[in-house]
């Protein structure tokens, strides 16, 4: 018996020195991240790191973090964000949100009201940290512009798994969006789409890891549209293809366009300032041909060709391609 309690007492003590060197080594691990972003000219500060968690979890608690990246003008800040892992299992980690946040891009300043917002990744247990999956959820979500311009959902999910190499299968889905609607915009649609979702595969230039913050991001190679689908009230717009993309963000390829009612998502995008009022009339045109050669006139399928930097609808270019890289 004395034997016994001896050896569960070298246990404990060992599970203990353990413990409070690894809080250690996550701690250092955190000062010294965010250190070296300072040298390479970031943002990135908080107020308090704390490490708790005894005996089984690291629990990390940033206080106001704030990261900054001047070389994409990226930035987000919260006032705190916790951490989590298993002290045996700690390259499964589990983050927590508050209920505000703060995104920038040079494009957009947004602020984030959300419920219950969830991040999970799991990394390969080496140093590049090279993620197999990783997940997002949350509940009912408010985002606001600067202009005041609010989008409201009442829950997200997205979802990133590695299938090999540097392929992603991502998929994403939004609950009772409630997109900002410009006064001008009538008509009798709903206040909320009953679906807006996307299933894609993503191959990238090298795998997401450690390195993509600390370096460079990786950059898309290839995208294989599953599916996307948005419908609205009578209004469906769904697509699928698959797209290669060059080491400039050009991309090449079909991807097939299906609308229900696609005068009235004319309409909408028109109203919302997406279709040029010079152009309206033109793609209305070439869109009720199409759209009469496939037997019903209120619906389209039609393939959408990428080459050469444009969107072409069999040999005619109607717009410029977008550029398809990460910031």
């Amino acid at each position: 018996m004395k034997k016994l309690l001896i050896l569960i007492v070298a246990v404990a003590s060992l599970w203990s020195g353990y413990w409070f060197i690894g809080a250690s080594g996550v701690k250092s691990g955190f000062t010294n991240w965010f250190e070296a972003r300072r040298l390479d000219g970031w943002q990135a500060d908080y107020s308090d790191l704390a490490v708790k968690g005894f005996p089984n979890r690291f629990d990390t608690t940033l206080t106001d973090p704030a990261l900054a990246d001047p070389n994409t003008g990226l930035a987000w800040s919260a006032p705190f964000v916790q951490i989590f892992a298993l002290s045996y299992k700690p390259n499964h980690i589990i983050a927590a949100f508050p209920e505000w946040q703060t995104l920038a891009s040079p494009f957009a300043k947004l602020s984030l009201q959300s419920e219950d917002m969830r991040a999970s990744m799991v990394m390969e247990p080496n140093t590049a940290l090279a993620f197999n999956r990783a997940n997002l959820a949350a509940g009912a979500l408010t985002i606001t512009a600067e202009d005041g311009a609010r989008t409201k959902l009442s829950g997200l999910q997205v979802a990133l798994t590695r299938e090999s190499g540097a392929d992603y299968r991502a998929a994403f889905n939004a609950d009772g969006l409630a997109p900002p609607l410009p006064a001008r915009i009538t008509g009798d649609l709903p206040d909320t789409l009953s679906t807006f979702r996307a299933d894609a595969t993503l191959g990238f230039t090298k795998a997401w890891d450690i390195t993509a913050l600390e370096e460079g991001r990786p950059q898309p190679t290839s995208l294989k549209l599953h599916l996307a689908e948005a419908e609205w009230g009578k209004l469906k717009l769904a697509a699928a293809g698959d797209l290669t993309i060059d080491s400039a963000g050009t991309p090449t390829g079909t991807l097939t366009l299906k609308a229900r009612n696609w005068r009235e998502i004319l309409t909408l995008a028109k109203a919302a300032g997406v279709l040029p009022e010079s152009l309206a009339d033109q793609v209305e045109q070439g869109l009720t041909l199409l759209a009469g050669l496939s037997g019903n006139v209120e619906t389209l399928d039609i393939p959408l060709g990428f080459s050469g930097g444009f969107i072409k609808l069999g040999p005619v270019p109607i717009a410029p391609a977008p550029r398809i890289f990460i910031r």
